[in-house]
């Protein structure tokens, strides 16, 4: 290469990069690459396999549409002042520049299927919900028997909870993957793939399962045998442990008997089984199409989910099960193969890390950090806290969670307060807050880093 080449070669702007932009409703850390004993996920694994695994991500505001517009606006929940279902991030930051929109604005082809912005599921399935138009160029909304056939028939282990979109219902499905609104996405998914290969694009595609109804094809109902599963054991001290804003699910379990649990917890891991094979065939055609190493890959969940810890399900809470969130990334501009980050990151982070990666210029404003450097060197960790919030009727609650503490504030304490050491109590068991007078100097410390964060 001559001289000339080669300083041309410096110059020339770096390849553009793809994103596949994977998100998945109400789906914790039940998955085999972070360790789960019954649920394999082998193709989530795959992307795990192929970069970074973040161990302690965490979500803004465990609670679909808060979650969700925070990471896409790349603010913090009290700056869009999202904290409900129903309000719209445009009337309150009508000129925010959306993650999606980043990249349309710069010439890349910006699709969504599915579930990216908030909408309620089961009821807005097949309908656009809360979309933002300015953020894609083209839109899919799948519809599914799970929606048009199969509600009647559901099993609700929590007939007082009447909305099924926030009730224990669950039903094994006669009907195959491609019948199901997941596996039509899945479907759409691959279609995209093929007609945008050639352009740069940025494919959004959003899971409905795990969150409920809990609808899925019976064989993966099959795989959990009711005998292999054990629900978590739960005394109604537990719900003693912690101020009672903390608590969203009351009575404990929801009253359910052990056998509703068991079938509870099975109908969670055949939807997770279910959604892993939908995002196998979206990989596998990213491979089959050779757009892998071109693409940048993110899996993400919009907030974790509870399966009984403290007696409590869902989410809407601040302890660990409710805000810790799987985050994987793999692909281009990833370096690190088969790794684990340590130590606490969040989903406002997702925003500036895939403008860094693609080469874009973030809004000044965003709230979270660029993973880059830990993509590249995951080893070193993250000491960069996390701070996640609930909103519990009038009642804000505030909680961070460093690589050993969490420490919350409910209506800046005055609601009360706790603190949780994982290192010696990974359930959450003992409020230190409450018994601990030797903690005040770390309490203090954590409360001015939460006050610093805009509580």
């Amino acid at each position: 290469m001559t001289r000339r080449h080669f300083l041309a070669a410096l110059a020339a702007p770096a390849p553009q990069r793809n994103v596949l932009f994977l998100a998945v409703d109400d789906l914790n850390t039940c998955l085999s690459c972070y360790g789960h004993p019954l649920v394999k996920t082998p193709n989530i694994d795959r992307i795990a396999r192929a970069g970074v695994r973040f161990d302690r991500a965490y979500s803004q505001f465990p609670f679909c549409s808060p979650s969700r517009t925070s990471l896409l606006t790349g603010l913090a929940p009290d700056s869009t002042r999202v904290y409900n279902l129903a309000k719209h991030f445009r009337s309150t930051v009508p000129d925010v520049v959306t993650l999606p929109q980043l990249f349309r604005n710069h010439g890349y082809w910006v699709g969504r299927i599915g579930k990216i912005y908030h909408y309620g599921v089961p009821g807005d399935i097949g309908t656009p919900g809360l979309d933002d138009l300015p953020s894609w160029d083209y839109t899919f909304n799948p519809i599914g028997v799970d929606k048009t056939d199969e509600e009647p028939r559901l099993v609700n282990h929590t007939p007082q909870r009447k909305n099924i979109g926030s009730a224990i219902t669950l039903y094994p499905s006669p009907h195959p993957d491609e019948k199901h609104t997941d596996g039509i996405a899945a479907a759409h998914a691959v279609s995209l793939l093929e007609q945008h290969r050639h352009h740069p694009f940025f494919l959004a595609v959003g899971f409905y399962r795990p969150h409920v109804p809990w609808i899925a094809p019976k064989k993966y109902f099959d795989l959990f045998p009711l005998d292999q599963i054990e629900p978590l054991s739960f005394e109604a001290e537990e719900m003693t442990i912690a101020p009672p804003p903390a608590y969203f699910t009351k009575p404990g379990n929801w009253g359910m008997s052990l056998e509703q649990r068991k079938e509870a917890l099975q109908a969670y891991y055949a939807s997770i089984a279910f959604l892993d094979a939908q995002v196998g065939k979206v990989l596998d055609a990213l491979d089959r199409l050779r757009l892998t190493a071109s693409t940048t890959i993110v899996f993400w969940s919009d907030h974790g989910y509870h399966l009984g810890e403290h007696g409590q399900w869902m989410k809407q809470a601040l302890f660990e099960p409710a805000t810790r969130i799987p985050l994987l990334l793999s692909g281009a501009g990833v370096k690190s193969r088969d790794k684990v980050c340590r130590g606490p990151v969040e989903m406002l982070d997702i925003y500036p890390t895939l403008a860094d990666l693609c080469g874009l210029p973030p809004p000044a404003k965003l709230h979270g950090r660029s993973l880059k450097p830990l993509l590249d060197h995951p080893e070193r960790g993250s000491t960069h806290p996390a701070v996640s919030q609930v909103l519990r009727g009038k009642v804000m609650g505030y909680s961070i969670r460093t690589a050993r503490y969490r420490y919350t504030l409910w209506d800046g304490g005055a609601a009360g307060e706790e603190l949780y050491d994982y290192q010696t109590d990974p359930r959450e068991f003992r409020n230190l807050a409450a018994t601990s007078p030797e903690k005040a100097a770390l309490r203090r410390q954590l409360e001015a880093i939460i006050q610093a964060r805009g509580a």
